[in-house]
C-alpha cells in the first residue's frame, strides 16, 4: 500500500489535520476495521464509486453508499470493503473542525457514514469527477484545499468552552469530567450539548477515545509493551483500564495490534 499526507497551512490547519491519499496494490478484496479517531472524516474513492459498510459483526453489510462519504465520530470501530487496486483520498478534521464545513451539528453523524451528496448535492459528485481526472497528487491535494476554503464561508469559532474542553482531554493528568465542567464553567447538561453538537460525542467518550488515540501512537511495533508505564503516561487507571480500553476500541489487545504490523495505525485488515 502508497500512501502520501498533506498538511494544509492556514485558515485550513485551524480545522484540518491533513489530507491523505491511499493506493491499495493487493489484487483481493478485503475489509478493514477502522479505528475510532474522535472525529469526522471525508473519504472519496478515485476508482469504484461505492462503499460497503459493515455491522458490529464485520460481517452483515448494512449500507451501499456512494463514492465520497462523510465518516462520522465513532465511540467504537467499525468495518469497510477495500476494493482491490483501490485508490481513495481523504480529509481527516481535528475535533470540532468538521462543522463549518458539513453545515450540520457532528452528532448527527455520529457513528454513521453519510454520502457527500446528501449535504453537497451535486458539487460533491463533480468534486469526485475533478479528482479523477488531476494528473497528480499535488493538484489533487490543491483541488480538496480550493474547494474545503470555498465551503468556509459558513464558517463560526469553536465555542470558547468546547475548545477549553478539548485542550483539557489532552492533559494526562486529567481525572474526571467534572474537573472540565469547572474549568469551563459550563454545567454538565450544557458541556455535553455543545461538545456533543461541535465534535460528535459526548466529552466522556471522546475523552476515551482521545487516550486510546494517545496510547496508539506512542506503541512501537517491535518494541516492548511498557504497559504499566504506557497506561500512566496516557491517563489510565492502571494497566488493567488501559486493556480493557484498548480491546473496546481496537477489538484486539495491545500485543494482538502489534503482531499485525500495521501500515496504517488506524486500520487493522480482516480476513474475508
Amino acid at each position: 500500500m502508497n500512501a502520501l499526507l498533506y498538511r494544509p497551512g492556514p485558515p485550513l490547519e485551524e480545522s484540518v489535520s491533513c489530507f491523505w491519499l491511499s493506493e491499495e496494490g493487493r489484487a483481493s478484496v478485503s475489509k478493514e476495521r477502522v479505528l475510532p479517531s474522535g472525529a469526522l472524516s471525508l473519504v472519496i474513492s478515485l476508482r469504484e464509486d461505492r462503499f460497503f459498510i459493515y455491522g458490529p459483526d464485520e460481517r452483515t453489510r448494512l449500507a451501499s453508499l456512494p463514492g465520497a462519504i462523510v465518516s462520522g465520530a465513532h465511540p467504537t470501530p467499525f468495518a469497510m470493503d477495500v476494493p482491490a487496486r483501490g485508490l481513495a483520498i481523504g480529509v481527516c478534521f481535528r475535533p470540532g473542525g468538521a462543522v463549518p464545513f458539513l453545515g450540520v451539528p457532528a452528532h448527527e453523524f455520529e457513528g454513521k457514514q453519510v454520502g457527500l451528496d446528501a449535504l453537497w448535492g451535486r458539487a460533491a459528485a463533480l468534486l469526485r469527477e475533478q479528482l479523477i481526472e488531476a494528473s497528480s497528487p499535488h493538484e489533487q491535494f490543491h483541488m480538496l484545499e480550493v474547494f474545503l476554503l470555498a465551503r468556509r464561508r459558513y464558517a463560526r469559532p469553536t465555542h470558547p468552552g468546547v475548545a477549553m474542553a478539548l485542550r483539557a482531554f489532552g492533559d494526562p493528568s486529567l481525572r474526571s469530567v467534572a474537573e472540565v465542567n469547572g474549568l469551563t464553567g459550563l454545567s454538565p447538561k450544557r458541556l455535553i450539548a455543545l461538545f456533543r453538537a461541535e465534535v460528535g460525542l459526548g466529552p466522556k467518550t471522546f475523552w476515551r477515545v482521545r487516550r486510546f488515540r494517545e496510547a496508539l501512537r506512542r506503541l512501537e511495533p517491535g518494541g516492548p509493551i511498557r504497559g504499566a508505564e504506557l497506561a500512566l503516561d496516557c491517563g489510565y487507571c492502571d494497566q488493567a483500564h488501559f486493556n480493557r480500553d484498548f480491546r473496546h476500541f481496537a477489538g484486539l489487545s495491545p500485543r494482538e495490534y502489534l503482531v499485525q504490523g500495521l501500515a496504517r495505525p488506524n486500520h487493522i485488515r480482516l480476513a474475508g
